[in-house]
C-alpha cells in the first residue's frame, strides 16, 4: 500500500508560541505544519507551497487575516484552498461575517482545546475531498 502524501497546513499567526502549539498539536496527527509569522509572510508561503489547508489568525499587525484571505480568494491559483479562521474575536457577529460573508470554511475561537483544532481540520479536509470528489 503507497505511504500517503503528508497532507500541509500554513498556520498564519503573529505569535510564535501559537505557531508551535499548532505545529506540535497537527504534526502528532501526521500534518505537515509549515508557520508563518505574520500575513505578509503567510501570503508568500500559501503562494509557494500551495498547502492543503490554511489556519489563519485574524488580528495581525501590518496586513490582518482578512486581508490574506482576500488576497487568497483574488487568485486562481489558491482561490479553492479551505481556510480555517483561528481567532481570539470569539464575538458572535464576527463568526457570522466570517462563514457566511466571507465564506470562510471554518472558524475556531481562541482558546480553543486541541481535540477541537484536530477535529475542525479533519472535518474541512475531508468536505474538500467530497467536494473534489464531485466536482
Amino acid at each position: 500500500m503507497a505511504e500517503e502524501r503528508k497532507r500541509k497546513i500554513v498556520c498564519v499567526e503573529d505569535e510564535p508560541e501559537m505557531i508551535d502549539l499548532i505545529k506540535l498539536i497537527l504534526s502528532r496527527k501526521g500534518f505537515e505544519v509549515l508557520g508563518a509569522n505574520g500575513g505578509a509572510k503567510g501570503l508568500e508561503m500559501i503562494r509557494a507551497e500551495k498547502p492543503d489547508l490554511v489556519l489563519l489568525d485574524l488580528m495581525m499587525p501590518e496586513m490582518d487575516g482578512w486581508q490574506v484571505y482576500q488576497q487568497l480568494k483574488a487568485r486562481e491559483d489558491t482561490k479553492d484552498i479551505p481556510v480555517i479562521v483561528v481567532t481570539a474575536k470569539a464575538q458572535n457577529i464576527d463568526k457570522v461575517l466570517g462563514l457566511h460573508i466571507a465564506k470562510v470554511d471554518d472558524y475556531i475561537p481562541k482558546p480553543f482545546s486541541l481535540q477541537e483544532l484536530v477535529d475542525r481540520v479533519d472535518q474541512v479536509l475531508k468536505r474538500k475531498e467530497a467536494q473534489g470528489a464531485t466536482s
